[in-house]
């Protein structure tokens, strides 16, 4: 072999070394180490440093390594996860829009109020205001297109205690004879006919001596809509009910009540025999199957019956300035728990329902040792776990 050629051999094997093969003898280096760059000889012998040396004919190929596994389930999980956190948002955004769009009344009174001593205790209203309505909804509805004004169809004194017991719902006859501050004694709706919500308030601030920590309204067109929104609300009429001017006509049995109907049902008193205090009856009755259907899966789970309900429920809905949106919700938990029973449902106790008054005609007299007993547990938040004696439970 010429001197000039200078050719190493690689032994490619483990521990293997580069041979200087002029001399077979003689080690150059250790594959242990870098390899000294190729001088040209080596390049025209076809090595280069450009890429791995060749295999040796026997050696075995090196396996493939095995391809990642997919991340399907990981995926899947997290597409689930945001659907999820979406829906949670939308659930709590829908009644919070709608909270923010219902009118606002001042019904906090003036002068001296009753001491908060426990508990959250609020006046539920429904009213027979024509707001928003056309003729041709105040004629389906039975509202009437002449009446000036607003009156109210119902009080209740929702009571829900901080400590034990349950919450309750007792109804104030809006015949109740009463005084009303700065007009004499009179029928406590006039009290609203008045003086609006803030002289309701106060006059029932006065009469029970409970203070009033929040104030609710609906009338027609919120209350129908409400109805309807949820396809309908099923009731158990308790006996035939046929009165012309509620516009019902219905017969005996559980059935399915649809905005107009329902409104009827729960504005007649001439087709009960017991009148006002029937009246108050029914409409807690209806109240509680309202919101036990608004909480159904039928209605949370469906999205636009779910907004559907919230918008309608905010439509003719009136609260008081000071009322909370936790305030609300605590309100509808308590209607919610009349049909299951955790709510106890009352009305005051009544001495007579045909009191003769000097001013007001025929009005409701309460029994007021009974009545007083009542609201004094209520201001002092002492557990209702039965009605007081006297008490004609709803």
């Amino acid at each position: 072999m010429p001197e000039g050629d200078d050719v190493r051999a690689v032994d490619d094997r483990p521990g293997g070394y580069v041979v200087d093969t002029r001399s077979p003898f003689r080690r150059r280096s250790s594959r242990r180490g870098p390899l000294p760059p190729l001088r040209p000889s080596e390049k025209r012998a076809g090595k280069s440093s450009d890429g791995p040396p060749p295999r040796s004919p026997g050696r075995a190929p090196v396996a493939a390594a095995p391809p990642r596994p997919r991340r399907t389930g990981r995926n899947v999980l997290i597409a689930v996860l945001v659907i999820v956190i979406l829906w949670v948002t939308f659930l709590v955004w829908v009644p919070f829009n709608a909270w923010n769009n219902v009118t606002r009344v001042d019904n906090n009174p003036s002068g001296d109020r009753p001491v908060d001593k426990g508990g959250h205790n609020y006046i539920l209203v429904g009213s027979d205001s024509r707001e928003g309505l056309t003729p041709e909804q105040q004629q389906a509805l039975n509202g009437g297109g002449s009446a000036e004004g607003k009156r109210t169809d119902s009080i209740i004194l929702v009571h829900v205690p901080e400590g034990g017991g349950k919450a309750a719902m007792v109804s104030i006859p809006r015949d109740s004879y009463v005084p009303i501050p700065g007009h004499g004694s009179n029928k406590i709706n006039a009290a609203y006919a008045f003086g609006g919500a803030k002289l309701l308030t106060q006059t029932v601030e006065q009469v029970t001596g409970v203070h009033v920590d929040g104030y609710l309204e609906i009338g027609f067109a919120g209350f129908a809509g409400v109805v309807d929104s949820l396809g309908g609300v099923d009731v158990c009429v308790p006996f035939d009910m046929k009165d012309q001017d509620a516009a019902i006509d219905l017969k005996k049995g559980c059935q399915t009540l649809d905005g107009p109907t329902a409104l009827g049902y729960v504005r007649a008193r001439k087709s009960d025999p017991r009148g006002d205090i029937g009246r108050a009856e029914r409409q807690r009755q209806f109240l509680g199957a309202l919101l036990k259907k608004a909480a159904t899966p039928s209605t949370v789970l469906i999205p636009w019956r779910y907004k559907s309900f919230a918008d309608s429920a905010a439509t003719g809905l009136e609260v008081g300035e000071t009322t909370s949106f936790s305030d609300a919700v605590k309100m509808l938990q308590a209607l919610r728990g009349v049909d299951s029973g955790d709510t106890l449902s009352l009305v005051v106790p009544i001495e007579t329902a045909a009191l003769q008054t000097p001013n007001a005609g025929v009005a409701v007299k309460w029994n007021t040792a009974q009545a007083k007993a009542l609201f004094n547990a209520i201001q002092q938040d002492q557990p209702l776990t039965t009605p007081p004696a006297g008490t004609v439970p709803g």
